[in-house]
């Protein structure tokens, strides 16, 4: 897809006062069976549980370097950028090699599709500059490759955002004969690696459904059973997550909630629900999943930046038996946390 030559992400800041916690946000956790079918409004069989208080200094996950971690929402996008720095930092020193971030680009109130496509993913490759500015130290910059959808974004992205820069930038896809139909010719990751390679960034892969299939491929021969590390930035991951891509006619993208996504940690993740009912559900590693419901933090102003911490998550959980906890009402509907990885009902 064209990127944009208009500015980049919108940089409104929203002010959030840190203020106390208070008790009286209300979720409901659930204990899901299994074959529920979690999306479309239809959770078709849960107990009520007990409700959730605020919580401060709480964890999820396994890491035990969590203990007594707990981050604030951003107030801007600078300080998102420090949060994502420093929870890619800790994920990094607990071994995580596959790590997912994930948050809006047109204001950190907005959702996908709030701005034009190619000015959202030309937003996206700003802030991968940003990150990468921040978080790859000067002696690791050649050896860091940064791979974006297509090739005439690479050509993009060494015009403007990446000029000047050392990093070796990359595509997943490049056109082919028949690309106004929708297809693609994917590269052959093997022959994109090189040895002194040591960290990868894929940028917001989710225009075509191979992107994420190349990624995927990306992680199994050049990642595992490594020391290499791979970061999927921006790539809208709720989508397949949450069925948006039938099974029956993706059955290859949708196997990956299955296979790659549960060796996958959300390190950093935003996702704003709109309408009469809309929140925000936020992580930053290694802290907990939070949720806040806008509707009571407009009644409550006094307490706007109180988010209701979720339920900490089993470490035998997993996708066949799923034993996923809460439900909070949205305008798409509810989402789920499951293994640690958000399901957002569309």
């Amino acid at each position: 897809m064209p990127l944009s030559s208009t500015p980049t992400a919108s940089r409104v800041p929203i002010a959030i006062p840190s203020l106390p916690n208070r008790k009286g946000l209300k979720c409901r956790t659930i204990q899901i069976k299994n074959n529920v079918n979690f999306c479309g409004g239809r959770i078709a069989a849960y107990k009520r549980s007990r409700n959730l208080e605020f919580v401060t200094n709480s964890v999820a996950g396994d890491s035990g370097a969590s203990v007594g971690f707990d981050v604030p929402f951003p107030s801007d996008y600078s300080k998102l950028l420090e949060q994502t720095k420093e929870a890619t930092e800790l994920a990094l020193k607990d071994g995580k090699q596959l790590m997912e971030i994930e948050f809006p680009t047109a204001g950190l109130g907005s959702v996908p599709g709030d701005g034009e496509g190619g000015i959202e993913m030309t937003g996206s490759m700003q802030l991968i500059r940003e990150f990468c500015d921040l978080f790859i130290n000067p002696e690791k910059v050649t050896r860091t490759r940064i791979f974006f959808p297509e090739a005439n974004e690479v050509e993009f992205a060494r015009k403007s955002v990446f000029g000047g820069a050392s990093f070796k930038l990359d595509y997943l896809t490049k056109p082919s004969l028949f690309e106004d139909f929708g297809f693609v010719s994917k590269v052959k990751m093997a022959d994109r690696v090189k040895p002194e390679d040591e960290m990868f960034l894929v940028g917001y892969p989710y225009f075509n459904v191979n992107e994420m299939l190349v990624v995927e491929e990306l992680y199994r021969e050049a990642v595992v059973n490594t020391a290499r590390k791979l970061i999927i930035f921006n790539g809208e991951l709720d989508r397949i997550r949450s069925g948006y891509y039938p099974p029956f006619f993706y059955p290859k993208l949708a196997a990956l909630s299955k296979t790659l996504f549960p060796e996958m940690e959300t390190v950093y993740y935003i996702h704003n629900f709109k309408g009469r009912n809309g929140g925000t559900l936020f992580r930053c590693y290694p802290g907990p999943w939070k949720y806040v419901n806008h509707l009571f933090q407009m009644a409550n102003t006094m307490f706007s930046n109180s988010f209701c911490s979720l339920p900490k998550q089993k470490s035998e959980c997993n996708y066949a038996e799923p034993c996923g906890y809460v439900v909070c009402g949205g305008w798409s509907g509810e989402f789920i946390i499951l293994q640690g990885q958000p399901i957002i009902c569309f």
